[in-house]
């Protein structure tokens, strides 16, 4: 039986319920899983996977001193096999001090993480995102003397970047979620063989059509215009870009509601701003919703929103628009890949508030215009995005896709560089 070990800077979370269904759809398709992670989880876990499900969590920050010591015994004989990613954290790049100390932190859990596979047989170690967690991986799968991959998404790539040459270098393979990210890592890294760098991409459930409505309301002129945005509040999704541009669309007399539901480490700043806007009864900070409230909340609004700075190709965009719901976006990384603009949603010029503002004035007068035609142009972009997702963003499809690519990679020592024609498809382009 093969056996992989797939590791997570913190696993279970719920918004991050792709590790989970890529470890069960592995496991249904008979391989050994090694869930791993390197914090203890601090949220619940997502629909994806329950603590049920996913067996024992390998977690490094559960310390064992016996652990340890067997890890320096390992480090001592093994050497010779980790002394080049040491000596490029000390002698080579621009790397601060500070990443350098935390990058030789990493190389140690590396080694313990070795030792505490080294009873499972593992054949391989799979690593989700870019970050710390990824040279923790890279250094076990050395010293075990067994593959290692990784999967970049958004901001692992494009600004987390530390140490991604190496990481790069000595991967078997590395999955991207979008075709941005590929051209992306293959100009700033021209070392890496294209062929090393596959795209595989997430996916969302579309309901069916009885589970959702594309009504409108009775009375356009009376009908509040509501937003909504969906994410964690963390500064890179730059919620405080969406507070500012409500207070625009306020001074403008524009009469419109804002729901944000997500919690995370800026929601202090994030109301501190809303009052200092005198925003309180215009935009509501909602805290985490459950799958079941966010049904209503798509529901309930006339277009759902992203703000961020850095993205891979968000879930949350995925799932509005798998409803038929408008989409406003930032034309950044891989989200013209998914908004097609004026076809399957809208975008705005990243960092403009005025041109945010400004499409939000224009798709409150064209859903206006909604009242006196049987059917109108927002109604052919609501369709044209549920098939779009329906076609290339399916999470069942795309996961069967993942699970066919991984396993081809895994089982395959030496890479044929004609079996990577799957990886250059470009599904978006053959379906619209």
């Amino acid at each position: 039986m093969l056996t992989v070990a797939y590791l997570a800077n913190e696993f279970p979370v719920s918004v991050e319920p792709y590790v989970g269904e890529e470890i069960q759809e592995l496991r249904q398709l008979g391989v050994h899983v090694v869930a791993s992670s390197v914090r203890k989880a601090s949220a619940q876990p997502g629909r994806a996977l329950t603590t049920e499900d996913a067996g024992e969590i390998l977690c490094l920050q559960s310390f064992r001193p016996v652990i340890f010591v067997r890890a320096i015994g390992l480090a001592v004989r093994r050497w010779a096999r980790i002394s080049g990613f040491v000596a490029r954290v000390l002698l080579r790049g621009r790397e601060p001090v500070s990443r350098r100390l935390r990058a030789l932190l990493h190389t140690c859990l590396g080694v313990y993480y070795a030792v505490l596979l080294r009873d499972q047989n593992v054949d391989h170690i799979h690593v989700h995102h870019g970050y710390f967690g990824s040279w923790i991986g890279m250094v076990a799968a050395r010293l075990l003397g067994v593959g290692f991959s990784l999967t970049l998404h958004g901001s692992d790539l494009l600004l987390h970047s530390a140490y991604l040459d190496t990481k790069l270098k000595n991967c078997r393979f590395c999955v991207t979620i979008s075709e941005y990210n590929r051209r992306y890592i293959l100009q700033h890294y021209p070392a890496i063989h294209p062929g090393k760098i596959v795209v595989s991409r997430l996916g969302a459930d579309a309901p069916v059509r009885t589970e959702f409505s594309l009504s409108r309301p009775a009375n356009r002129a009376r009908h509040t215009f509501t937003l909504l945005a969906v994410g964690r509040l963390h500064a890179v999704k730059d919620h405080a870009f969406l507070v500012r541009a409500c207070a625009r669309l306020r001074d403008y007399g524009f009469n419109f509601e804002c729901a944000i539901a997500g919690e995370g480490p800026e929601r202090g700043a994030l109301e501190s701003l809303i009052r200092q806007n005198r925003l309180q009864d215009r935009v509501t900070l909602l805290g985490h919703a459950s799958r079941q409230q966010m049904a209503g909340l798509y529901r309930s609004a006339d277009v759902v929103v992203l703000t961020s700075r850095s993205e891979g190709i968000p879930l949350v965009l995925m799932e509005a628009m798998g409803r038929g719901k408008i989409v406003l976006a930032p034309a950044i990384t891989g989200i013209p890949e998914l908004v097609l603009p004026g076809k399957t949603g809208f975008l705005y010029a990243p960092g403009s508030t005025n041109d945010f503002v400004a499409k939000i004035l224009l798709l409150e007068e064209q859903l206006r215009g909604e009242e006196r035609n049987a059917v109108t142009r927002l109604d052919w972009i609501r369709h044209a995005a549920r098939v779009h997702v329906v076609h290339n963003f399916s999470r069942r499809k795309n996961l069967t896709r993942f699970a066919d690519l991984f396993l081809q990679r895994v089982a395959t020592r030496q890479v044929a560089i004609q079996d990577w024609s799957y990886s250059h498809e470009d599904f978006v382009l053959q379906q619209i």
